[in-house]
């Protein structure tokens, strides 16, 4: 009988596996956060664009999420599936998973980056781009430069899961380090020795994006458990309708980020314009650029928490297949504790430190508002950062289980129905604040129904004892049972 590829995932330690899976990506979503959040602070310091430049990169962030959404929801569905098909010993649904989820991440993103470029200022008036003149023009030129780099980022980004399938995270992480070294190589270069402002920034940014897409583009003609042929690149009906449901929460996860973040930016711009200070045309667009600072941060404690559970995945996606339930029960409660306490610790820092984090933006050429507002944003808005990390986790260890259905309807009710209604709402009752406070009540609700899904989460994993037992015995004459047996 051939052996299965991959068979580590099954008889390795439990601990070991994560750490090897999940460090690298980490580092590599960390890294894919920076490229926006490298961009703002260079902006922020630059006293030529300032505040200004960075309410317009807030403007353009949610749109640069549109093109991620598409693309983790294409790789990571590929992913859990080839996890799983390799678990089950089925190499051929494998390689034609990847070969037609290449094919539809380059469609997709060309589609995408035409609709962008047509649609232009319609698009940047919905995220909130007209608080002021000046905010409208740097967006402009930022998201024009930004969006020719899109087919770019995509790629790179579709692909990374797909690497991590394959059982090479570290070639994943190195391949997004890469273009982010570029990145900031460039950005102070083009902002501050050659002062070409946006689109200095957009330009160093899609340099690092090819890089990484470069990197991609080498690996899938070197894979390891799975070999790439012809064959393998054609839109595969059947395969795509198994797998892109498998990666729809992580489509859902970003993509309702972005409908909270249209409704928070109109929500800032509208109650902005009410209020004492920043109803001020000099002080107009420091609301925006603050939130879309702190959501920057929030984003680098996102990219930990989803890196670790996503990092798991083809972990949890081998021993399901291999109904080896005792061993992704055990990751389960490792990767929840883990998640609580990166929570702990960031609440921490933006409870202790916040006059420091905004000082990083250029706070020292702003006004005291903008320090002010910042220091407030930090505490009310992430106060709740632990049920935030935790949320996160349950949905991306569901999607690795196959429960696409029950991990989407999750990310929609946080995202959706509280993330987007609470925007909306809570500013009627507390103006500007009211934006402030819907982050951290949506986190508290969503966590009352993230711990029922946990409790049935562990029951569908127990296995029976009997059943237990012979399953720790050895299924290859190779693997001693001590080591079977040690999680």
């Amino acid at each position: 009988m051939e052996q299965k590829s991959n068979l580590f995932l099954e008889t390795e330690k439990i601990g070991k596996l994560m750490r090897k899976y999940a460090i690298p990506c980490i580092i590599s979503l960390l890294v894919a956060a920076l490229y926006n959040i490298v961009d703002q602070i260079f902006i922020a310091n630059a006293s030529y664009l300032g505040s200004y430049g960075n309410a317009a990169n807030t403007v353009v962030f949610p749109l640069t999420v549109v093109a991620l959404a598409i693309a983790v929801m294409i790789g990571d569905g590929c992913c859990a599936f080839v996890s799983i098909s390799l678990g089950a010993n089925k190499k051929d649904d494998a390689h034609k998973s990847i070969g037609s989820a290449v094919l539809i991440c380059v469609i997709s993103s060309v589609i995408l980056t035409a609709v962008y470029l047509i649609f232009q200022e319609g698009i940047l008036t919905m995220f909130g781009g007209r608080v002021n003149e000046e905010t409208f023009r740097c967006a402009k030129e930022y998201f024009f430069w930004i969006t020719l780099g899109v087919p770019f980022y995509m790629f790179g980004q579709a692909m990374n899961p797909i690497i991590r399938s394959d059982g090479s995270p570290k070639f994943a992480m190195v391949s997004t380090l890469a273009g982010a070294a570029v990145n900031i190589m460039l950005d102070p270069i083009f902002i501050f020795v050659f002062r070409r402002g946006m689109m200095g920034a957009a330009v160093a940014t899609i340099l690092g994006q090819i890089v990484t897409a470069a990197l991609a583009v080498w690996y899938l003609f070197h894979m390891k458990a799975v070999k790439l042929n012809k064959s393998s690149f054609r839109i595969h009906g059947r395969l795509a309708a198994k797998y892109l449901p498998l990666g729809i929460c992580s489509f859902l996860s970003q993509i309702s980020l972005v409908a909270a973040m249209a409704a928070i930016n109109n929500m800032i711009r509208k109650y902005g314009a009410m209020d004492e200070i920043f109803s001020q045309e000099a002080y107009a667009q420091i609301p925006m650029a603050v939130v879309g600072i702190v959501m920057k941060f929030f984003q680098i404690v996102i990219s930990i928490a989803v890196g670790m559970a996503a990092g798991c995945i083809p972990i949890v996606g081998y021993n399901i297949g291999a109904n080896r339930k005792d061993r992704a029960r055990s990751l389960f409660t490792r990767l929840l504790i883990a998640e609580a306490l990166v929570g702990a610790l960031a609440l921490l820092i933006v409870e202790v430190f916040p006059r420091r984090l905004i000082g990083i933006f250029g706070a020292a050429n702003e006004s005291v508002y903008y320090t002010d507002y910042a220091i407030k944003c930090f505490r009310i808005y992430l106060c709740m950062m632990v049920f935030a990390t935790v949320n996160k986790a349950t949905f991306i260890y569901l999607q690795s289980l196959g429960k696409a259905l029950t991990s989407t309807v999750l990310s929609m009710v946080r995202e959706v129905v509280f993330g987007v209604g609470f925007a909306l709402l809570l500013p009627r009752f507390f103006g500007l604040d009211g934006v402030l406070y819907s982050m951290p009540v949506s986190d508290a609700l969503t966590f009352l129904l993230s711990a029922v899904v946990i409790v049935s989460t562990y029951r569908t994993l127990r296995s029976d004892p009997i059943e237990e037992a012979a399953k720790c015995r050895p299924s290859h004459p190779t693997v001693p049972i001590r080591k079977e047996q040690k999680l």
